[in-house]
């Protein structure tokens, strides 16, 4: 890869093998955005205010799609933005300090540059995934305690698990298909034939888990009882 270009560390390896800044905006966001997804429906439950929604609409499936797009569209509009935007301001102010300077290669980031663009555009879609991924958790398991223990383990688990696996061919597999090592490869920026999968590839893959989420969380809405 060209040397101008700048990388966004990946949970549990930074592609280049060098220390850098962790994302702290967006794995503080994917959190935010994991329990508005949760709350957007598992507060319903909750309250049993899903009793009414459901009887106003009783077409369980346009329930859940529109909650799914107020969510998405929610997530987009502040915690992606704002989120993405902090981590990139961050990023300026910490990368130089701790030796990613022009010099050694590592121009300031700029949304201008094609990786960081990328980078920073797909950070938001990264949030709008995680966020759809606790929205289906919630509607299947029916609750808040429930969609949010099972998404924040789910995404965690790779990370914590990666460096305790001894075979290296096991790691990469994790990291391949595991929602957040997968999905976060879209913030890498440099050496990306080093990463288990690519960055648009690994954000396909948290989109297949949402998708399975979201499918899972409306088939238990429309069969079962509010």
């Amino acid at each position: 890869m060209a040397g101008g270009h700048r990388e966004l560390p990946v949970p549990g390896r930074v592609p280049g093998g060098h220390p850098a800044a962790e994302p702290v905006g967006v794995r503080v966001g994917q959190v935010a955005a994991v329990v508005l997804g949760v709350l957007a429906i598992g507060g319903e439950y909750g309250t049993r205010t899903i009793v009414p929604t459901l009887a106003a609409v009783p077409r369980r499936g346009l329930v859940l799609a529109a909650k799914a797009a107020a969510v998405a569209g929610l997530v987009r509009r502040a915690a992606g933005t704002a989120g993405v935007a902090g981590s990139l301001a961050a990023g300026r102010f910490v990368l130089p300090r701790n030796g990613f300077t022009a010099a050694a290669g590592y121009p300031p980031l700029s949304v201008l540059d094609g990786p960081t663009a990328r980078a920073a555009a797909g950070s938001v879609l990264y949030l709008v995934l995680v966020a759809l991924l606790g929205l289906g958790a919630a509607a299947a398991v029916r609750g808040t305690a429930g969609g949010l223990t099972g998404v924040l383990g789910l995404l965690w688990a790779a990370p914590v698990v990666v460096p305790l696996v001894g075979d290296d061919r096991w790691q990469e597999r994790l990291e391949r298909f595991a929602p957040m090592p997968a999905g976060l490869a879209v913030q890498a920026t440099r050496a990306l034939e080093r990463l288990p999968v690519g960055p648009w590839a690994g954000l396909g893959v948290l989109a297949g888990w949402a998708a399975l989420a979201l499918l899972l969380g409306g088939t238990v809405l429309a069969r079962r009882d509010a």
